[in-house]
C-alpha cells in the first residue's frame, strides 16, 4: 500500500483496451438491446430466450460467475415486476405535482402567439412609465393645474402689471414733456412778442 492518499502511477505498464474486447462488448450490448426490443413487442414467444442465453454464455467467458448470477436475478426480478399481481394492475398511482405536457394544435398555438403581448424588460417598462408621466405632467401644466404652472402664471401676472405701470409712466412723462415744450414755446413767443 503506497504512502499518502493518492496512488502513484509512475513506473507502471500502460494498459490498452483490446479491440476484440471492445467489439465483443458492443455486440453484447446490441444483443441486449435487440432482446429488450423483442421482449417489449412479444412477451410470450420463445425466440427471446435464445439471444439472452447466447449472451449469458459469452458473459461467462469474459466475466466472473458471480456477476452473471446477479444479472439473472435482476432479469427475473424485472419479469416479476412487469406482471402485477391482484389489484395492482388496476390501480394507477400518479404524482400530483407532475405536470403532463399536452400536445397543442397548431391553430391554438398561433392564436396564443398572436394574442400574447411581447414582454418588456424592466428598463423598457421604466422608460415607458417615465414618458407617460412626463406627457401627463405637460398636459396638466398646460391646463395650469400644477404648482409650477400656478407659480408661472402668478409671475406672469406680476410682470404684466409692472409693464402696464411702466407704460403709463412713459405716457405721463411724454405728456409732461409735450406740455413743457408747449409752455416753453409760448414763453419764447411772448418774449419775442409775437
Amino acid at each position: 500500500m503506497p504512502r499518502g492518499k493518492f496512488v502513484n502511477h509512475k513506473g507502471r505498464n500502460r494498459h490498452f483496451t483490446n479491440p476484440e474486447e471492445l467489439e465483443e462488448q458492443r455486440r453484447q450490448e446490441e444483443e441486449k438491446r435487440q432482446w429488450r426490443k423483442n421482449k417489449g413487442n412479444e412477451s410470450s414467444s420463445d425466440e427471446e430466450v435464445e439471444p439472452k442465453a447466447r449472451g449469458s454464455r459469452n458473459k461467462l467467458k469474459n466475466f466472473s460467475a458471480s456477476e452473471t448470477d446477479s444479472e439473472t436475478e435482476s432479469d427475473s426480478e424485472s419479469e416479476t415486476e412487469g406482471k402485477a399481481k391482484g389489484v395492482e394492475n388496476l390501480i394507477q398511482v400518479e404524482n400530483p405535482n407532475r405536470v403532463q405536457k399536452k400536445a397543442k394544435k397548431l391553430s391554438q398555438l398561433n392564436q396564443s402567439l398572436d394574442s400574447a403581448k411581447p414582454e418588456l424588460s424592466r428598463k423598457e417598462k421604466e422608460q415607458l412609465e417615465k414618458q407617460r408621466a412626463y406627457a401627463n405632467y405637460q398636459k396638466l401644466h398646460a391646463a395650469g393645474k400644477t404648482d409650477e404652472a400656478r407659480a408661472d402664471l402668478a409671475r406672469l401676472a406680476i410682470i404684466k402689471q409692472q409693464r402696464e405701470e411702466a407704460a403709463k409712466r412713459r405716457e405721463d412723462e411724454k405728456k409732461q414733456k409735450e406740455l413743457a415744450q408747449q409752455k416753453k414755446t409760448e414763453l419764447t413767443q411772448k418774449a419775442l412778442g409775437r
